[in-house]
């Protein structure tokens, strides 16, 4: 019996129990043609003063150095398309934050998942990895046939789009790896032409330092005025790009009742955001990302769009 085939079948079914949309298993390995282009969008300063992006340069491309003895690279997408938009007359908030924060319930999913494999396969040395890590996981879920990179640089799927998590399992454990699916961009340029900031400098090439995310969740000085009347009332973080991408059209609700929309974050109008105080903030979304800015960074970003 081929059990590289067997513990594959088991990971890829008990994925699909714990709600993921999709698992692509590859071989662990330094990623070769992505170490260029890391160095290059580094030097050019694509990240801004997002410093951890600089850091763990070569555990980045390579998990072997994350993980001793790695030998696959298990991926997994959980859906976040909400089945609901909030007000459009409100200030804007990426649909990714809609609910509870992601990273507790891919954390929750993720352990499960790994003690399945413990439990049937036995003793497998492994960890879970989330987008705060330093793992290229667009590049290892492209490299695992989820899906391509596009030209907004967000993963992209025929089936489902782009609106999900990516996570990865590292495991020193041989599988069948999956192989990378083609790129369906095509002659598409709608992301480069919506997005309101010109972050996307280049077809697949995204300017971090330019991108509404970057200005309204990691930086935390002053927006520079260059900027004024380009947010188009994006308060925390961007959808434009994915909004506009024509492989959106099939992204379906997801099934996960943490994500569901904070009532308030649905109904609340600019007004509402606006005279927020401390005390409701704290009360109402103590477990959403929206805490990643704390009111006071919200604040900053109604200030700018408000002058």
């Amino acid at each position: 019996m081929n059990s590289k085939l067997t513990y594959t079948t088991f990971i890829k079914s008990e994925a699909n129990k714990l709600g993921f949309l999709s698992c692509g298993i590859s071989k662990a390995g330094f990623l070769e043609e992505d170490a260029p282009r890391l160095e290059n969008w580094l030097k050019q300063n694509s990240h801004g003063k997002m410093d951890y992006m600089a850091d763990y340069f070569d555990k980045r491309l390579d998990p072997t150095l994350l993980v001793p003895d790695s030998k696959s690279v298990i991926t997994l997408l959980l859906n976040y398309y909400p089945a609901e938009i909030q007000n459009e007359a409100s200030y804007k908030i990426s649909k990714y934050a809609y609910g509870k924060d992601y990273h507790s319930v891919l954390k929750k999913k993720l352990k499960k998942l790994l003690r399945a494999i413990r439990t049937e396969i036995g003793d497998v040395a492994g960890r879970a990895f989330m987008d705060f890590a330093p793992v290229m996981e667009k590049s290892w879920a492209a490299k695992s046939g989820l899906g391509w990179i596009g030209k907004n640089s967000n993963l992209i799927t025929q089936k489902v789009g782009s609106f999900y998590f990516i996570a990865e399992l590292i495991l020193d454990l041989e599988l069948e790896y999956d192989h990378p699916t083609t790129d369906h961009c095509g002659s598409c340029t709608a992301c480069l032409d919506a997005c309101p900031t010109q972050a996307i400098v280049a077809p697949y090439v995204v300017d971090g330092s330019k991108c509404i995310s970057y200005f309204t969740i990691e930086l935390k000085e002053n927006i520079p005025q260059e900027m004024k009347g380009k947010f188009d009332d994006w308060m925390f973080g961007c959808d434009v790009c994915q909004d506009v991408c024509p492989w959106n059209r099939f992204s379906k609700p997801h099934s996960e009742p943490l994500f569901s929309p904070y009532p308030e974050l649905l109904s609340y109008s600019k007004k509402d955001w606006e005279e927020i105080t401390e005390e409701t903030f704290t009360k109402v979304f103590t477990n959403s990302p929206l805490k990643r800015t704390q009111l006071e960074g919200l604040k900053k970003n109604i200030k700018f769009l408000k002058k």
